[in-house]
């Protein structure tokens, strides 16, 4: 009953995502050379021939973009630098990002979660790149996620980096977990949201989901 609940209802999710203390002694290269021996046993097991042209490079493709691209945010050294620049213009409303193409990996299954993210804030003297906002998104959900964790994830890096808690986010994704198995479901999507400071306050909260049209 436990992990049936920690699977359909998220308790056991934290802001931070689970890694070993040792996740990174080896190297990327050694990474997929690993990944890409327990692929091919896994194929192997399945039934598969990897012999045949059309599979017997796939342990190894696999394994590349497991740690090169989708699982790619696990590693901080790919954490993206932000700029901050200097509210020249005084602007004292609300800047709202939308509708961010998110792909990230569900933690319970490894099968795609994909949808839209929604960003805003309030500056607090200095404003980021419209650009970074994307890069922020991508490396949180670059990893084995939880909808919930993703979104908060996003949630403290804009606020450590903008230095303000008037921050706002929301996500409304798709789960194959949900879709591809399990109770096959192809019309729902799942909306989370995490919102802090001036974004607490209803006119103001009403004021960005109207923005992103919720």
């Amino acid at each position: 009953m436990e992990n049936e609940e920690i699977e359909h209802h998220h308790i056991g999710s934290s802001v931070e995502t689970p890694i070993r203390e040792d996740a990174f002694e080896l190297s990327d290269e050694e990474k997929i050379d690993k990944i890409a021996e327990h692929f091919h046993q896994i194929m192997h097991t399945l039934g598969l021939d990897l012999k045949d042209d059309s599979l017997s490079q796939t342990p190894q493709r696999v394994a590349k973009m497991y740690v090169n691209e989708i699982f790619s945010g696990l590693n901080p050294a790919n954490n993206p630098t932000t700029t901050l620049f200097k509210n020249k213009y005084g602007y004292n409303q609300m800047l709202v990002e939308k509708d961010i193409s998110v792909y990230s990996v569900c933690e319970h299954h490894f099968v795609p979660i994909f949808g839209k993210c929604h960003v805003a804030y309030i500056a607090n003297g200095q404003v980021i790149g419209l650009s970074k906002i994307h890069r922020i998104v991508k490396y949180y959900a670059k990893r084995p996620q939880v909808q919930e964790r993703l979104t908060r994830q996003i949630a403290e890096a804009l606020k450590k980096t903008l230095k303000t808690d008037n921050v706002a986010v929301v996500i409304d994704a798709r789960h194959m977990c949900v879709e591809s198995r399990g109770v096959e479901d192809v019309t729902s999507s799942t909306v989370t949201a995490a919102i802090s400071g001036e974004f607490q306050k209803e006119a103001t909260r009403l004021e960005f989901l109207r923005y992103i049209g919720i």
